[in-house]
């Protein structure tokens, strides 16, 4: 009697089910931290109510596995590289959406997030198969130093999160009440004409200390998350390792907790179960220069995917042809086409799952649609979401000094790979670059006697090191192919940047 056998290839292997939603529930919890931590950061700046900001979150755990479906199983030949992939949103399009937010606060600015997303996502969608040209203009030095730059303007959110905001209930000084009473008495002997008209625009400036701000306990708490985070990091390994993140949120929400920080008013009010809704704050508007920022962190964030997936080739043995390459590119496009109808975000490939792939050595690409359906299921539960937005955020700013660190590390790392010893114009891209992407970060207010109408141009560092550094490498280095292996290499560096 002979018997056939037939090798299944290991990315298309059906595990059996417990073992699927295990593996599934590993790859949710790498990816969980970051994937709640870029709704809390926009929905926190645009300043919506607690109950928005976990529908922000719902909507994006929910689009998060949404997405992971159709890049893991295929959509058709147009969608999809049909290889273990968790999608989550990219935190290279933080810093565009916080410059957005803090200048167009409440639902408005949403509205205008989401716009520009939409537009970016369309136009991503049409350029994927173009990109593989494109890579010309973005060697290392060039995303490194854009990747750089992010981090290191996201570093503000982190640390605004441990002492207070520079403005509002928890700024570092505040108006003495005796100040504001003496200008109301005198505006009050105005009618005897006693003394001059109150100029307009006068007003007592904030000159006494915030006890508010700063405070030991908030420092304390952030300390805790911190300290939990690298203590992780020392001494677990494997799958702990991966999670260090989130075990240092969930340290520092129970310590919270403990003290009584944690109010639960929203989790009690919030339903079990919830459909997500396309445009829930409205119709999306949609700004050219906003879309055009958005689209080059787009570019930059497939150029890393370009990458991410011939990487995750190799770890799987299976050879990346060109039109699979474009598939998985497009749905990185169409993921953020969704995310903006659905109140979420840019989306692409988290390199720390294409990471867990190499630790574990489980290949099958629906271990990641297992991890898929979970995120689904976890964003119908609004429940979730407003656990997630009851945090105090004192526990994220430990946290996202580690996560947009991280942001700014990969940068380096990139940058580590790029020659500078024989080549000094690279050093020099990276210098003026990283200057040009500071300015509006230390001088928010250069653009006051600038036209109005290319302030939305310059007023984004990011888009400023952008443009920057891309012209800069093109007079300087000029423009030739980078190889695949340079790509598989520059991919391996940015391991944890999305």
């Amino acid at each position: 009697m002979t018997t056939i056998t037939t090798d299944v290839d290991p990315v298309d292997e059906k595990l059996p089910p417990a073992k699927l939603f295990t593996l599934g529930l590993q790859h949710v919890l790498v990816m969980y931290a970051g994937a709640i931590a870029v709704p809390l950061i926009v929905g926190r700046v645009l300043k919506l109510n607690p109950e928005q900001v976990a529908f922000l979150i719902s909507a994006d755990l929910f689009v998060c596995g949404v997405v992971t479906i159709i890049q893991s199983m295929g959509a058709s030949k147009w969608f999809g590289i049909k290889m273990p992939v968790m999608m989550g949103v990219t935190f290279a399009s933080v810093g565009p959406m916080v410059s957005i937010a803090v200048a167009n606060p409440g639902v408005d600015g949403a509205r205008m997030i989401f716009g520009a997303i939409i537009g970016a996502g369309i136009i991503a969608m049409l350029i994927a198969p173009l990109v593989s040209r494109m890579l010309r203009f973005f060697p290392p030095v060039v995303t490194g130093t854009i990747i750089l730059v992010i981090g290191v303007t996201l570093m503000r959110v982190g640390i605004n999160w441990i002492f207070g905001l520079p403005v509002g209930p928890t700024a570092p000084a505040i108006v003495d009440p005796t100040h504001t009473a003496w200008l109301e008495e005198v505006r009050g002997m105005l009618a005897s004409g006693a003394i001059p008209a109150v100029p307009d625009g006068l007003t007592v400036a904030p000159t006494v200390d915030n006890p508010q701000y700063a405070t030991p306990q908030n420092m304390m708490i952030s300390g805790l998350v911190l300290l939990t985070i690298i203590v992780v990091m020392k001494y677990a390994t494997g799958f702990l390792a991966n999670i260090s993140v989130l075990l240092g949120i969930i340290v520092g929400a129970v310590f919270a907790a403990s003290i009584g920080m944690m109010h639960f008013d929203t989790v009690g009010h919030a339903k079990w179960f919830a459909l997500i809704t396309p445009f829930r704050f409205g119709l999306p508007i949609f700004d050219p220069i906003m879309i055009l920022t958005m689209t080059l962190v787009m570019i930059v964030v497939m150029i890393e995917s370009t990458g991410m997936f011939l990487a995750l080739g190799e770890m799987c043995n299976r050879k990346i042809e060109r039109p699979s390459l474009s598939a998985g590119l497009r749905t990185d496009g169409l993921g953020t086409l969704i995310g903006g109808m659905f109140n979420t975000f840019p989306y692409t490939s988290f390199s720390q799952n294409v990471g867990l792939v190499g630790v574990t050595g489980i290949r099958s690409r629906y271990v990641c649609v297992a991890g898929g359906a979970i995120m689904i299921v976890l964003g119908l539960v609004p429940k979730m979401g407003a656990l997630v937005e009851a945090l105090p955020v004192a526990v994220l700013g430990g946290a996202g000094l580690v996560m947009f660190g991280m942001v700014a590390a990969t940068g380096v790392r990139i940058l580590g790979g790029v020659d500078f010893k024989t080549n000094r114009n690279n050093g020099l891209i990276v210098a003026i670059s990283l200057g040009m992407g500071m300015i509006p970060l230390i001088a928010p207010k250069f653009t006051m006697w600038l036209p109005h109408s290319i302030e939305p141009l310059i007023h984004s560092g990011i888009l400023l090191a952008a443009i920057a550094s891309v012209v800069l490498n093109i007079v300087l280095n000029g423009t030739k192919e980078i190889t695949e292996d340079e790509m598989v290499e520059a991919a391996k560096q940015s391991d944890g940047g999305h």
